[in-house]
């Protein structure tokens, strides 16, 4: 296969993921050539390093200056494996790319994964457990061995948190036609506190729930204080909500608090109205996918069998257009995109109905037993 070239830090990940899943050879330059400080930062090298320890047989070369990074795909081997992450960025800068890579192992993946749990940049462990598995299960993944367990909570910036992900390895995908995402029936939540007051967390649970009871009775909010060893290096707290539909589908918000040192100190009552208003507002976008998925859903709707796939979507996020580009230069598929006014839907902002077919993918590292 010809190798593949791009230019610039953005989007590491997604281009990472794909070369490995294509089997396409990759060139990236000019990595923050200009900046005074150029070339791959820790958390992305500590992300590539990632990428070597569950494939087998990878080639991957960078400059002196680590402005040019060559990687040349090896085969996803999966395993027991253990890493840790930079704590500049969350666990589910990880997790993310992890959750589109694992079903594609030869053995299944059981990984434990240590650095910070939750922080304001990446989805966190709580809402990618919430609503990634259960998309996941959608295709065919699921099983006993499907899980994401926080055995320890890491605040930034010094992280600490632990997490065990564990996923099966499948043949092939299940098309899926996912078009109706229902009424929502129930709000489900955790607030968290690490040490902090474990107040703070009965703080947050009171100004949220006071804003989501106006809609639904049922919200239930847990509290989660995490106490001596398991509660990481750095104190924080924070809240994670999901919203679940009659037709299983799952939205999520999530807000924490600044880590410390660093901005001004957040009232745990605004963080609970905040985090209930940004779950508002993902319910008005709607969709049968939150929009930390939508490049999961797309990427599993590819590797499908060839048959249609269907998923409505609420507006897609940037990272989702850039993601559908690089769909198209490594597997060379393109989505039918209709748009869905709100006068169709009766509800929400504009949906989007993503259709393609899948390209037959098949797990060929999957020993047939």
């Amino acid at each position: 296969a010809q190798c593949l070239s791009y230019a610039g830090c953005n989007f590491l990940r997604q281009r990472l993921v794909l070369a490995t899943l294509s089997g396409r050879p990759l060139k990236i330059r000019k990595i923050r050539a200009k900046e005074e400080d150029p070339g791959l930062r820790d958390f992305e090298a500590s992300f590539i390093r990632l990428i070597d320890k569950v494939t087998n047989g990878s080639r991957i070369e960078i400059n002196q200056t680590g402005t040019t990074l060559y990687y040349q795909p090896g085969l996803l081997y999966g395993g027991s494996l253990d890493h840790d992450c930079s704590p500049s960025r969350g666990i589910g800068y990880y997790l993310e790319s992890l959750l589109c890579l694992a079903p594609f192992m030869k053995h299944p993946l059981k990984i434990v994964l240590r650095g910070v749990t939750n922080d304001q940049v990446d989805p966190s462990v709580d809402v990618l457990k919430a609503t990634a598995l259960p998309l996941l299960k959608k295709f065919g993944i699921d099983g006993e061995s499907l899980e994401i367990k926080i055995n320890r909570r890491g605040m930034p910036p010094k992280g600490g948190g632990e997490i065990l992900f564990a996923c099966p390895v499948r043949k092939v995908l299940q098309p899926v036609q996912f078009t109706d995402p229902g009424k929502i029936k129930r709000i489900r939540g955790t607030a968290y506190s690490v040490r902090v007051s474990p107040q703070m967390a009965n703080r947050m649970v009171e100004s949220a729930r006071s804003i989501l009871n106006k809609f639904l009775p049922d919200v239930y909010i847990y509290t989660d204080h995490m106490k001596g060893t398991s509660s990481g290096k750095s104190p924080g707290f924070g809240m994670c909500l999901i919203a679940e539909t009659i037709n299983g589908t799952f939205l999520s918000a999530e807000l924490a608090s600044n880590p410390q040192g660093q901005g001004a100190a957040v009232l745990p009552e605004e963080l609970g109205q905040n985090c209930a208003k940004l779950l508002l507002e993902e319910i008005y976008r709607g969709g049968c996918v939150d929009s930390t998925n939508q490049s999961l859903a797309l990427l599993l709707m590819t590797l499908g069998q060839q048959d249609v796939s269907k998923v409505l979507l609420g507006p897609l996020s940037p990272y989702t257009i850039e993601f559908l580009r690089h769909l198209r230069s490594f597997f060379q598929i393109m989505f039918k995109i209709e748009t869905k006014s709100p006068e169709e839907e009766h509800k929400g902002g504009e949906k989007v109905l993503m259709t393609c077919v899948g390209i037959g993918f098949s797990n060929l590292s999957k020993t047939i037993r």
